[in-house]
């Protein structure tokens, strides 16, 4: 269903790429919109459980586009190298493809509170705690990841 990379010796391990989602910050996902044209909207997001999740107002440009339909990508960047003389870059990336959808319950909790430890995993208990407890404004969205690709320049393939 997914299409193979055409270059394997640049694909990155299942466990690099999982481990590049869980360090990154900021990513872009990809979804169908108005008049549907491709809408890529950047986010700040969690790996969590298998999935990436983030938060958004409840209504708006997103959540339309994923109640349209839920088939989504997303992408992050992990380096980003501007090599001038070779004209070229050395990077390092990420894309997922899964079905979006907002979580509810239990698992909206869980994924808000994995969000919180991300952002702001320094700040006193008592605040997160606060934080969590007062933010019912947001809506909790999963991607539920069905494939997951990594890939990095061949200058960057065995080395550190």
């Amino acid at each position: 269903m997914f299409r193979e990379m055409r270059r394997l010796k640049q694909l990155l391990s299942v466990e690099e790429a999982i481990s590049i989602m869980k360090r990154c910050t900021n990513g872009s996902m990809a979804c169908l919109g108005d008049d549907d044209y491709p809408y890529s909207v950047p986010l700040s997001f969690v790996y969590f459980n298998d999935k990436i999740y983030f938060h958004s107002a409840k209504v708006g440009h997103k959540i339309d586009a994923i109640t349209k339909s839920n088939k989504v990508s997303f992408s992050v960047v992990d380096k980003d190298k501007i090599v001038s003389e070779e004209y070229t870059s050395y990077f390092r990336s990420v894309i997922a493809f899964g079905r979006a959808r907002i979580v509810e319950g239990d698992e909206r909790l869980k994924a808000f509170i994995a969000l919180v430890e991300k952002y702001s995993g320094d700040q006193p208990e008592e605040n997160k705690r606060n934080e969590i407890a007062k933010c019912n404004h947001a809506c909790i969205v999963a991607i539920d990841v069905e494939h997951l690709t990594g890939k990095e320049a061949i200058e960057l393939v065995a080395t550190p």
